[in-house]
């Protein structure tokens, strides 16, 4: 079996057999789950010289309707408006995938750094779509990239409009 921080950092590096591990293994959800945690706190770590330590507890939140929506969005959307002919998916693998698409916001806890804070968020906000179109790809068993780029583009949208939507209902009152 495959270690977590094996999946973790494979996943990091862009590496489409990894996608295909946790795509299949149906018992990686508890490691997605994790991740999804892990890399939500890591947000609300970079993000305490912002605010108050309820951005862990927020970040952890957040990623995980987040994610759940995100995965919820990009199966529909690829598995019925953007099929391949070949495209054969279940929600639990797209969130498998997608979960470890967020291996790259780990990084986030480096914002926590003065000055490094939107350096760090905006590297690790793209590399976490490259890793969603890999992860999309995979899980869709998609040939074509562009299609995989097409259907992230529009459920990270989606994703990003629900996760401002949560964070103003959610966020502290200013008086």
């Amino acid at each position: 079996m495959t270690t977590f921080a094996h999946r973790v950092l494979g996943a990091a590096l862009l590496d489409a057999q990894v996608y295909e591990e946790v795509e299949a293994d149906g018992q990686a959800i508890r490691q997605a789950v994790a991740l999804v945690l892990l890399a939500g706190v890591a947000g609300g770590v970079g993000l305490l010289g912002f605010g108050a330590v309820q951005n862990l507890v927020a970040g952890a939140i957040a990623a995980l309707v987040g994610w759940t929506a995100w995965a919820t969005l990009t199966y529909l959307i690829g598995t019925r408006l953007l099929p391949e002919p070949q495209t054969r998916a279940d929600i639990g693998e797209l969130l498998r995938t997608l979960a470890f698409a967020s291996a790259p916001g780990l990084l986030r806890a480096l914002g926590v750094v003065p000055f490094l804070g939107f350096p760090i968020y905006a590297i690790a906000s793209v590399w976490m779509l490259v890793a969603m179109v890999v992860a999309v790809r995979q899980a869709l068993d998609y040939r074509s990239t562009g299609r995989a780029v097409a259907v992230c583009a529009v459920g990270w949208a989606l994703s990003l409009a629900l996760a401002a939507i949560v964070g103003i209902l959610f966020a502290p009152s200013v008086s």
